[in-house]
């Protein structure tokens, strides 16, 4: 599922998967940051944030910096059934400091949205 945010002309990409099977929690930890470290080439640097809530939600932050195509991403797990990965996109090109001011406004919405998860 992707949220779209038509006003910032931006999109969340958001990735769930059973954790099970060809899904073992240690590859999807893998590519979440294999996919978030692909940015290195563009980015300042790449700052990771633990996240853990009441709600059994555990993961990363990625906050990106410099030029980077995505400049906030996630991912979040129960570590035995749940995972989900986000990332924050532009569709324009990425510069850090015209972007700042959005990136700052939904990135609270992207920890909100974290913040509140809860597993089925």
């Amino acid at each position: 599922m992707n949220l779209e945010i038509p006003e910032f002309n931006s999109k969340i990409y958001l990735s769930y998967k059973t954790i099970g099977g060809k899904n073992n929690l240690d590859q999807l930890v893998n590519d979440a940051f294999r996919l978030t470290y692909k940015h290195t080439y563009k980015a300042e640097y790449i700052n990771e944030r633990d996240i853990t809530t009441e709600n059994r939600v555990y993961g990363l932050y990625y906050d990106v910096g410099g030029n980077a195509a995505s400049a906030k991403q996630f991912f979040v797990t129960d570590s035995t059934h749940h995972f989900l990965r986000g990332a924050l996109y532009f569709y324009a090109p990425p510069n850090a400091d015209s972007l700042a001011p959005v990136v700052q406004f939904l990135q609270a919405d992207m920890e909100h949205l974290v913040g509140t998860l809860k597993w089925r």
